[in-house]
């Protein structure tokens, strides 16, 4: 089924989101694994399996319009050199994402392709669970303090 050239773009963007965030969260969660904080590893590792979920069934959706995957394209990987800034910078990417995914849902909405607006509304409701899980992660600092907090992540 040929899809429509401006979904497909959308699709190819947000694949990239997808890549990027892979990357970012595997490097936190293995400085996570490194600084032995098993609990932060383990769950940031469960973020970056579940942003490889995301982007296998953009790829197959893109397959299935019959456009091209475009996987070697990534936006730039921030990295944090601290659990703090690693927080804030997937906090950016997640705000991001979620604007990005709202507006492409629009777009495939307006073009009449419910197939890809579905997809794209079942990944949204993922991110918007990562900005969550963040923010309670950048609550918990700001409450207990970032020696505290950081005490907890070392039980696995």
């Amino acid at each position: 089924m040929k899809g429509n050239s401006r979904v497909l773009k959308s699709l190819n963007a947000m694949l990239a989101d997808e890549l990027t965030a892979i990357g970012q969260y595997m490097v936190h969660s293995e400085m996570c694994n490194n600084w032995q904080y098993g609990r932060l590893h383990k769950a940031i590792e469960q973020r970056a399996i579940q942003e490889m979920k995301h982007a296998e069934k953009l790829i197959a959706r893109i397959l299935f319009l019959e456009g091209t995957p475009v996987v070697s394209h990534l936006n730039e990987i921030r990295i944090g050199p601290d659990v703090a800034k690693q927080f804030a910078i997937d906090r950016e990417a997640e705000v991001g994402a979620v604007a990005a995914y709202n507006a492409a849902i629009k777009q495939a909405a307006e073009l009449g392709d419910n197939g890809s607006r579905e997809l794209l509304e079942s990944i949204l409701k993922d991110e918007e669970d990562h900005l969550d899980w963040i923010e309670a992660q950048t609550d918990q600092i700001r409450q207990l303090g970032i020696q505290m907090y950081l005490a907890e992540q070392i039980r696995e």
